[in-house]
């Protein structure tokens, strides 16, 4: 494991996607849930995916189609071609990293996940090392995938990482995967690769011996994602540093 993450990763909660609330018109990823995270003074956890040209995209999604109009995988179009994709619940249009960036301007912490295809592709690590080069505010990035963590060591040795996991990886998405890429995800075994400074761990599955591991032997801090309901907000303050948390403002 890697030295433990800055103290300014887990003093304030972190907005899942930004302060989203769709009955307000603010979605999430998008620039208004940017700014409500930001006047709220929380950090904010956003996902970045790549373009055809190989651009960082703010956005959670594969595919167009659920906040968006149109259809089409996000790879398939380059960055131009992405911010004139017009939104479902709003007028506003994707960003990139860079737009992040100056957006938010190191007011509140960045928490990046890097979308994965776990294919290998490091174009996307590799883009957010040109952006963040010249960011000098606090941020850091994280991903579910081994390989991009251990990109992110190597091409951003200059800010913290961590990595995204769970106990069992059973819904479907994980499905497609490789039986051997799932059970190298599994209980933490690439550590010694990936060097984490935190992990941001599911928080159904909390507690488990794999962040209880990494928080209380090797010292990283432990976020938990994704708190949404009192029960879940329990579980977080008992078995992790801090929440990562949608669909209400904490106090």
């Amino acid at each position: 494991m890697a030295s433990r993450a800055p103290d300014w990763l887990t003093a304030r909660p972190v907005a899942h996607r930004g302060l989203h609330d769709r009955a307000q018109g603010i979605i999430e990823n998008m620039p208004s849930a940017i700014d409500a995270a930001i006047a709220g003074n929380f950090a904010i956890e956003v996902d970045l995916q790549l373009s055809a040209d190989g651009e960082a995209m703010v956005h959670h999604d594969y595919e167009l189609g659920r906040l968006t109009q149109g259809s089409g995988e996000l790879l398939s179009l380059t960055a131009d071609e992405l911010k004139q994709v017009a939104f479902k619940h709003t007028p506003e249009r994707m960003m990139t990293l860079s737009d992040l960036c100056e957006r938010v301007g190191g007011r509140v912490p960045l928490v990046l996940e890097v979308k994965s295809r776990f294919n290998g592709d490091r174009k996307l690590v590799g883009r957010m090392a040109q952006v963040l080069e010249s960011y000098r505010n606090p941020v850091v990035a994280m991903s579910f995938d081994p390989d991009q963590v251990v990109a992110i060591r190597e091409l951003l040795p200059f800010i913290p990482r961590g990595i995204v996991a769970e106990r069992h990886y059973e819904d479907g998405e994980w499905k497609q995967l490789p039986p051997e890429k799932i059970r190298g995800m599994m209980g933490l075994r690439h550590a010694l690769s990936t060097r984490p400074h935190f992990v941001a761990y599911w928080v159904n599955d909390l507690p488990a011996p794999a962040p209880w591991i990494a928080r209380n032997v090797f010292g990283c801090a432990l976020l938990t994602w994704t708190v949404r309901t009192p029960e879940q907000r329990t579980r977080a303050t008992q078995h992790a540093d801090q929440m990562i948390f949608e669909g209400f403002v904490p106090d």
